[in-house]
């Protein structure tokens, strides 16, 4: 295994001395550092439902609208849900003979 630098692959032992290190340089302030990371999390997860919900809300507007809207040529046939895959691969009426 090849190794980029002049280290090797840090182990448990290295990442316990440098934990201690920060621990004695940071130590007063990590409670505050801990702190405002788990404020920082609870708002990156609350501003990700928030867009959920919106996109959700969004398209569920544009299914309601598209289910109430007439055809272009002037019917008032509405498709559903479930005929909408169907719709997209008819059935053909004549099959092909193998070999013709």
């Amino acid at each position: 295994m090849q190794t980029l630098g002049l280290f090797g692959t840090i182990g448990w032992q290295e990442l316990l001395i440098i934990g201690g290190i920060l621990l004695l340089l940071f130590g007063r302030r990590l409670p505050e550092v801990g702190k405002s990371l788990g404020q920082g999390i609870v708002q990156f997860k609350k501003g990700l439902r928030d867009i959920e919900e919106d996109v959700e809300r969004g398209v569920n507007e544009s299914v309601k609208r598209d289910a109430k809207a007439p055809l272009t040529d002037g019917t008032d046939q509405r498709v559903s849900r479930t005929d909408v895959g169907t719709a997209a691969h008819p059935t053909e009426a004549n099959p092909s003979t193998p070999g013709a």
